[in-house]
């Protein structure tokens, strides 16, 4: 028999198994638990295209038609995940990123489609940042040296915050990682009447080697790197620092970007926020996984759950994540 006390004397033997002993016992005794709501689902709409297009470096993620988009965000709504988040992939790019601003961009189109779509059922987000757009692949503008020009990047910003904000974003989600960007599209959406129109500021995302499969879904154009922007995977201050910034400048959300390698940035932002925290799963991370269960090495299902509980379990209020309708299927 499993005694607490020894016959006799003795000090009293901790047992901290009794409360893992049954599914029922773990299940009650969780204390980090996944919900479909705190899921936003990355969407990803080609123009031009006549079918939906699969990625190769992600299995299972394609880049949608305008048609196709319309049914992900009618599974998204019936899933009951709070968001998607709507990345352009244009046929056509140039050196300042017209697309993004032209109201027939595809960006721009694809918002009208899926907010008309979604209704009151779902978040729909928009990736404010040019790198889909330019010929270059940079986040911004550059300037005669091919270095990104930090402040004419954010007139550009500007631009896009309103033109996304017409198209009818719900939710401005800015990626760039310039200096000022929050403070610069906050004051353009003030002015042309969009005070009401909310900020996710990617306040700390790192130069991360995780974005490979990524820049295949939005065909980027980009030779060489983003690091005089993006953050140095060994700075954990620096993530604080850059949190603080944007939540000064009117950031109503921030983001931390990868998650799984920037946990312990996570829980920092978790700890001093006074704004939701979320983090992106991105497109590395999911890659990895699925390729590791496709051959057998890893038990697909439990990986993928763990995963994004960690993410939770460091702080994320939300998380951005490939597997949102999966998992949201898997909660209910």
């Amino acid at each position: 028999m499993d005694r607490s006390l020894s016959a006799g004397a003795g000090p009293l033997t901790p047992r901290p198994r009794r409360l893992r002993a049954t599914p029922a016992m773990r299940r009650l005794v969780a204390e980090t638990r996944l919900h479909a709501a705190e899921l936003i689902l990355p969407v990803f709409v080609r123009e031009g295209s006549g079918a939906p297009v699969p990625i190769s470096s992600m299995p299972g993620v394609v880049q949608h038609t305008t048609d196709s988009l319309k049914g992900v965000v009618a599974d998204a709504a019936a899933a009951g995940i709070g968001g998607i988040m709507l990345f352009g992939v244009p046929e056509h790019k140039d050196a300042v990123g017209s697309g993004a601003t032209d109201p027939d961009g595809i960006l721009n189109v694809a918002t009208r489609i899926a907010v008309a779509e979604a209704g009151d059922a779902l978040v729909v987000q928009t990736d404010l940042c040019l790198d889909e757009f330019t010929d270059h692949g940079h986040c911004g503008v550059l300037d005669a040296n091919g270095y990104v020009d930090n402040d004419a990047t954010l007139e550009r910003y500007r631009e896009m915050g309103v033109a996304q904000a017409e198209a009818g974003s719900h939710l401005l989600g800015l990626s760039g990682m310039m200096d000022g960007q929050v403070a610069a599209v906050r004051d353009a959406l003030d002015d042309a009447g969009f005070a009401n129109t909310p900020i996710l500021a990617y306040a700390a995302k790192y130069a991360s080697a995780f974005y490979g499969p990524f820049r295949e879904a939005v065909q980027s154009s980009l030779v060489g790197d983003r690091r005089t922007y993006q953050q140095d995977p060994a700075n954990r201050r620096e993530g604080a620092r850059e949190l603080d910034l944007d939540l000064a400048e009117g950031a109503d959300i921030v983001m931390v970007k990868p998650a799984m390698s920037y946990l312990d940035v996570l829980a920092d932002a978790a700890a001093s926020s006074p704004v939701p925290v979320w983090a992106y799963q991105v497109s590395g991370e999911y890659a990895m996984i699925e390729a590791a269960a496709a051959h057998g090495w890893i038990d697909r299902r439990r990986a993928i759950e763990e995963s994004v509980v960690s993410i939770r379990r460091a702080g994320a209020d939300a998380v951005l994540t490939y597997w949102a309708l999966e998992l949201a299927e898997w909660i209910r």
